[in-house]
């Protein structure tokens, strides 16, 4: 018997899954599933990479088909995400997992021709997944009813609301019955949540598959204390090597198409994916580096959720986020459906304390290693060991020159800092 059917989902659901090669249920799967078969408000906190997706989507298209829609195919599942990234992967697994049901689904995100999203509803649509604003400007249109939801989903509200949606989705919620089932899944909770689900959930079922906020086990996490300056040659060094995938975090727009430009000045296969870049160009290089045709993506914010390559082996932290929560979700790119992973951050001076906010929110000191410099040889030297044990990525020593001057300091690897 299927893990999924010891879970309480019909054959309909479990028989293609194991077609997909879904054999076994992750944690939070297996204690979400029942719960909201049981019609129970859940509340979830998750790792990345752990099946959370799947734990809401599963369950509630299992409780669409048991009904017969009703005339005009009205919407009976809403899932509210922060990130058009976001909205479209949740809607690629509903996609997924649908196969030969008889139901329907559709996702709709600002940045896109307005005009198909409408026909796309207009045509009936069971399963819905938007962002706030998108949603709402289709609402204020008259173009979408959603006095017939069953259930809401929230997926990764926090950042939602650290992104001042919390307005937006009040509206949304004015707009929908009284009586419904409401979940709320993420990686990260922070007090805004808290307070928030006290008006939302009733009575709901806790999930919490590890400790609050906590960096996944299988990611070695390590800092480098650099000067500002420095940041795009050790980002360059570090990947000059590498043969493999790797994820840039840079706080703005501007950084990322600074580090984007200099990389593809040493020749480097890389894009950057920010909010200037319109929708169409977003979708086709989030593909194209899932697809395995860049080797380097550069992005802000965006791609720290939504954006799910199981074999990714190196994230790599150009600026510390000012939101502890954002490290949370963007080391979550590597260390997926248990691969190894390193998450590596360049900390300039100015971003101690953003770093001590991380350390405080994970409860976990971060490892100092060795600062990186290029030697009287012009090789550029790191602790090629750590990373070596935590990933398949063999680095090695290479000969180009750069502006980084040797330093002073040590190199010997890095130790904790002493509090």
């Amino acid at each position: 018997m299927n893990a999924f059917t010891n879970l309480g989902l019909s054959e309909s659901l479990t028989q293609p899954l194991e077609q997909l090669g879904y054999s076994e249920a992750t944690e939070v799967q297996e204690r979400a599933i029942p719960a909201i078969i049981a019609q129970r408000d859940v509340l979830a906190s998750a790792q990345t990479g752990s099946g959370k997706t799947a734990a809401f989507v599963l369950p509630l298209l299992d409780k669409l088909r048991q009904v017969k829609p009703a005339k005009g195919r009205p919407i009976r599942v809403l899932c509210l995400a922060p990130t058009r990234e976001l909205a479209q992967q949740i809607d690629d697994n509903v996609a997924l997992f649908i196969g030969e049901l008889p139901l329907r689904h559709a996702v709709i995100y600002g940045g896109v021709p307005i005009k198909q999203q409408i026909r796309d509803i207009g045509n009936g649509v069971d399963f819905l997944i938007a962002t706030p604003g998108r949603l709402l400007d289709l609402l204020s249109q008259k173009q979408l009813d959603l006095s017939q939801v069953e259930t809401l989903v929230l997926d990764e509200a926090d950042r939602m609301l650290d992104q001042g949606f919390q307005d937006q989705i009040q509206k949304v919620l004015n707009q929908l019955p009284e009586q419904r089932q409401n979940l709320l899944f993420s990686a990260t909770f922070n007090d805004k949540i808290t307070k928030f689900t006290h008006g939302l959930l009733h009575d709901p079922f806790i999930v919490q598959c590890q400790r609050l906020n906590k960096a996944a086990d299988d990611v070695k996490l390590i800092i480098y204390e650099v000067e500002q300056n420095e940041k795009p040659d050790i980002v360059y060094y570090l990947l000059a090597n590498n043969t493999q995938q790797c994820l840039v975090f840079a706080r703005t727009r501007r950084n990322a198409n600074l580090v984007d430009a200099y990389l593809r000045e040493k020749g480097m296969s890389c894009a950057a994916l920010h909010s200037d870049k319109s929708q169409h160009l977003r979708t086709q290089t989030l593909q194209k580096f899932k697809d395995g045709d860049i080797q380097i993506l550069v992005a802000t914010d965006i791609a720290a959720r939504g954006l799910d390559i199981e074999q990714l082996p190196l994230v790599i932290n150009f600026d510390i986020p000012r939101h502890a929560e954002d490290y949370v979700h963007r080391i979550g790119r590597t260390g997926r459906a248990g691969m190894r992973g390193v998450a590596i951050s360049l900390m300039g001076g100015d971003e101690r304390s953003n770093v001590a906010a991380i350390e405080k929110l994970i409860q976990q000191q971060i490892f100092i290693a060795a600062i990186p410099y290029i030697d009287s040889n012009n090789s550029f030297e790191y602790d090629s060991e750590i990373i070596a044990s935590a990933s398949s990525i063999q680095p090695r020593k290479i000969n180009k020159p750069s502006g980084i001057s040797r330093r002073k300091t040590s190199t010997k690897p890095g130790k904790p800092r002493a509090r």
